[in-house]
């Protein structure tokens, strides 16, 4: 297979992963609606970074590590999924989750991107990625495996900045007309709560199945 060739079908792989609903898609959009537009693109960068720090465990072998030691790759799992899901019943509990708030109430954006970090990290979906899919496009007859880590996770980079920020920039945009819709703005963190929570579990049972 040609190198370019090689790339576009790593490119279509890493967009039908960062497509599906998951933990980073939930908490970007929950950033943006409860923070608006610079809380959603602070959630972003958070999660980009995180997928910098997948990459470089990836090219560094500490994924194999999880690999070889289940226990490691399953205490990540339940670590991610409980701590989006405590996210989503936060925000399902709330019944004006998308009011304005004072600037006193809101997360930083700072602090966001630091969540944003955090649930990437503890993302299995991503191990999973890293595990299975990354190491077969890390070819010694591209050339240094360094150069092609930084390649690679480029792509990782620009696909989740163009998918994640396509849904901040939207969300952010809906926030507006939820807070001038006090029945709408509840019955949004009701379902947007809900689908935290229900991604932390589905998340956490196909993570589990991979195992």
């Amino acid at each position: 297979m040609e190198q370019t060739a090689h790339l576009w079908l790593f490119f279509v792989l890493v967009f039908g992963v960062i497509v599906l609903p998951g933990l980073d898609m939930a908490f970007v959009l929950a950033s943006s609606l409860t923070g608006g537009r610079k809380a959603g693109l602070s959630a972003v960068a958070g999660i980009i970074a995180g997928g910098v720090c997948h990459v470089a465990a990836g090219a560094t072998g500490v994924a194999v590590l999880l690999k070889v030691v289940p226990s490691a790759f399953n205490a990540l799992l339940w670590m991610g999924a409980l701590y989006v899901a405590w996210m989503g019943i936060s925000i399902f509990r709330s019944g004006a989750a998308f009011s304005a708030a004072p600037l006193g109430d809101r997360l930083t954006p700072a602090a966001t991107f630091r969540r944003g970090v955090l649930t990437c990290l503890l993302n299995p979906k991503a191990y999973v990625f890293m595990l299975a899919v990354f190491p077969q496009f890390v070819r010694p007859e591209y050339g240094p495996l360094w150069i092609q880590a930084l390649v690679l996770g480029a792509i990782i980079a620009v696909t989740q900045g163009a998918v994640y920020g396509a849904i901040a920039l939207a969300a952010g945009r809906a926030r507006g007309w939820l807070e001038s819709n006090p029945a709408a703005n509840v019955a949004a963190a009701r379902v947007v709560g809900g689908l935290m929570a229900l991604a932390a579990v589905v998340t956490a049972v196909e993570g589990w199945r991979s195992v």
